[in-house]
């Protein structure tokens, strides 16, 4: 009997422990994903273990080793990069969101512009001031700003007068805290921010489609994170989704 009590005790903390999920998610869906896990937690679930970042730094990270359950990207090119190390659960992949992309500036210095092919972006940054946006060579807001400008005809004449940060919410800092007067971010990102506001809206048709991809990882799937996967896309978490101004598929 001691010996059977003493090893309930044991594998009790550790079934609780695999029970525990981690998630790694891109920054853009860190408000919408801690609403998400209070829902969880409070239909009996355990608090979800979320860490947040760029999408490309993430995916690395569970290349290198990085325990996880879950990936959910800004874009399909880092779970792709997955996808083709054979790091994902290939039939948990699913693309639950989308979001736009867009000029934001100063709360305290409103401007309004109409994002097409000449508008004056050079302007809106003054002589010597920087767009702040997260890093064009891998970060996915960043990938996307540099289509839009490309497409519009000027990244030549801005990339030189970029701030790239290492993640969305990074460049939303820049221009809260004044280090830039104009960041390219996420139409969610500056829902966020009673510091900012929203300039302009980036045509669809000037990137590629924002897409949120989500997957159980290889090593990390079991049948509690792929309940998790059908929780994000149920109407609990839709719901949250659309309050926090995604666009739910």
């Amino acid at each position: 009997m001691r010996l059977f009590l003493y090893t309930l005790l044991v594998l009790l903390p550790l079934a609780a422990r695999a029970q525990e999920l981690t998630v790694l998610a891109a920054a853009s869906l860190t408000d919408s994903l801690r609403d998400i896990s209070a829902a969880w937690v409070k239909a009996g679930n355990r608090p979800l273990r979320m860490s947040f970042g760029a999408s490309s730094t993430l995916a690395r990270q569970i290349e290198q080793g990085a325990p996880a359950n879950l990936f959910a990207s800004a874009d399909e090119q880092w779970m792709d990069y997955l996808a083709k190390r054979d790091l994902i659960a290939a039939d948990t992949r699913k693309s639950l969101l989308g979001n736009d992309v867009v000029l934001v500036v100063p709360a305290g210095k409103p401007q309004h512009v109409t994002i097409a092919p000449g508008f004056d972006l050079r302007g809106m940054l003054g002589p010597d001031g920087r767009l702040a946006v997260g890093d064009p060579k891998h970060v996915p807001v960043g990938i996307y700003a540099e289509q839009a400008l490309r497409k519009l005809g000027m990244w030549e004449a801005i990339e030189p007068r970029l701030a790239r940060t290492e993640d969305v919410r990074a460049a939303l800092r820049f221009v809260e805290l004044g280090e830039a007067p104009v960041g390219i971010v996420y139409a969610t990102d500056a829902a966020i921010s009673d510091k900012l506001m929203v300039a302009g809206v980036f045509p669809t048709d000037s990137h590629d489609p924002v897409t949120y991809p989500f997957a159980a990882t290889k090593t990390g799937d079991n049948p509690e994170a792929r309940t998790l996967l059908a929780f994000l896309s149920g109407p609990e978490a839709r719901a949250i989704f659309v309050k926090r101004g995604f666009q739910v598929k």
